[in-house]
């Protein structure tokens, strides 16, 4: 029977550590790009003009419906040729699964806004407001507290999409555990630690996002 040996992964913690840093970091800012690329595409969608539409739903499907991994390689290996710039892998996975989860949030917004009532920007121009402000004043407000669960849990997947930028190369907590796994040989211990470090922090925060989903629908 196999031998379980944890104890030799304690030589290689700083290794999980750097890595572990790498993911969380990494994962804040494709998160917050993805955010901002979603508000983007959302409005896009949104907008009265029909090329702004178009050009905001062909991103929007163009990422939804290719495979992340065909994303990342595509953007590392490909796109700088297309392009005429050299690309890092940090660079290129930071793009891809920014522009990946811009996707996914542009329809977690665009539905949050299309929720509220026509009504509430029907008051607000009663009111002399613009669009616009009727927008940032009035719909978004209301919208925001619907959308916040649906964003969450897209920003959890962005999380675990972290792990496949491990392919190019990019220092996160999968790619440290393989040259840990490499070197030690004890591969079921490495990645059982690691499948345990994903778990320790994704099941809090699915626990989190939960109950506050349970509070808003006892609030509403």
């Amino acid at each position: 029977m196999y031998q379980w040996d944890f104890g030799i992964l304690w030589s290689y913690r700083w290794l999980f550590l750097n890595g572990l840093g790498v993911t969380v970091g990494f994962t804040v800012v494709i998160v917050v790009l993805g955010l901002v690329f979603g508000l983007f595409g959302a409005f896009g969608t949104l907008s009265r003009f029909r090329a702004v539409r178009l050009i905001a739903l062909t991103f929007i499907e163009a990422f939804r419906c290719t495979p992340i991994l065909v994303q990342l390689i595509w953007f590392y290996y490909a796109l700088p040729i297309l392009a005429g710039v050299e690309m890092t892998p940090i660079t290129a996975s930071a793009l891809a699964l920014s522009l990946y989860g811009g996707s996914f949030y542009s329809e977690i917004i665009r539905g949050g806004i299309v929720s509220i009532d026509s009504g509430q920007s029907e008051a607000g121009a009663a009111l002399g407001m613009t669009p616009g402000q009727a927008m940032r004043r009035i719909v978004l407000p209301q919208a925001i507290k619907r959308m916040i669960p649906a964003l969450m849990n897209q920003s959890i997947i962005q999380f675990k999409n972290t792990s496949l930028v491990s392919v190019l190369a990019v220092p996160d907590l999968v790619y440290q555990s393989q040259v840990a796994a490499h070197d030690s040989y004890r591969p079921l211990e490495t990645y059982t630690a690691v499948a345990v470090a994903y778990a320790a922090i994704l099941i809090p925060l699915t626990i989190l996002v939960r109950r506050g989903e349970k509070r808003m629908a006892v609030g509403e």
